[in-house]
């Protein structure tokens, strides 16, 4: 766990984060596949990372980026996390446009989550295990403990050995395509990142299992080959010992 100031400092270092794991993969003349998260903190890192465009501190040709989820709308909808990214950073910078795969959201959503399983499968290499294997997943986490799209009371659409799939948001009904716990669990490096004070309960709850926490999908997320990472800033892990 990462524990920083404040939401300026943490996106900054997780920028930080991010240039060096591309880069260090282009010293290796390899290829890494990173899912993105939407929320307010991934924006703030964006911004930062497009700074470091012009130091051109990095290679952003060796990095094809995914979704973890996306609402159903067209990706100039204001609510699109592709379409975000896409504003904040990946107009603002060099890279293929080939090496951004983003949801549909404007197709059917079944469809949709079956044609981006799809993409995925292409583009990670998975050796001998059955499910894509992502270089590198990044999650947020929501008050409710949902991480993706995977929200409480809502495992029966994702306990299968499936890539991605089509939940609903529990309050405004809304669809969405998001990555499986299979497909996440089964990442080489996943890292939870969140700011803010509304956090700091949830938070405290699944880093010290609270029984109540069983029911959060973040607390679900246990990679088989390593550890869930969590950058928070100072008032996410206000309630942490």
């Amino acid at each position: 766990m990462r524990i920083y100031d404040d939401p300026k400092t943490l996106a900054a270092e997780f920028a930080k984060e991010i240039a060096a794991f591309i880069n260090n993969a282009a010293d290796q003349n390899r290829k890494v596949n990173i899912a993105l998260s939407g929320g307010s903190t991934p924006k703030q890192v964006f911004e930062t990372l497009v700074m470091y465009q012009k130091e051109n501190r990095v290679k952003w040709t060796f990095a094809e980026f995914f979704w973890g989820d996306e609402r159903c709308v067209p990706a100039d909808h204001p609510e699109s996390n592709f379409g975000a990214a896409n504003t904040l950073l990946f107009q603002q910078i060099i890279i293929p446009t080939q090496n951004l795969h983003p949801v549909c959201g404007q197709n059917i959503p079944e469809k949709e989550a079956e044609r981006y399983a799809s993409e995925i499968e292409c583009y990670t290499y998975n050796g001998a295990k059955s499910l894509p294997v992502f270089d590198w997943i990044i999650l947020g986490i929501g008050t409710d403990g949902h991480t993706a799209s995977l929200f409480p009371n809502s495992d029966l659409h994702f306990i299968s050995n499936n890539t991605c799939g089509v939940a609903t948001h529990p309050q405004t009904g809304q669809q969405r395509i998001s990555f499986t716990y299979d497909l996440i669990n089964n990442a080489k490096r996943v890292s939870f990142l969140a700011s803010g004070k509304d956090k700091a309960k949830v938070i405290h709850e699944i880093i010290n299992k609270k029984p109540q926490s069983k029911n959060y999908p973040a607390a679900k997320i246990q990679p088989a080959s390593c550890e869930a990472e969590w950058f928070i800033d100072k008032s996410a892990a206000d309630l942490l010992d």
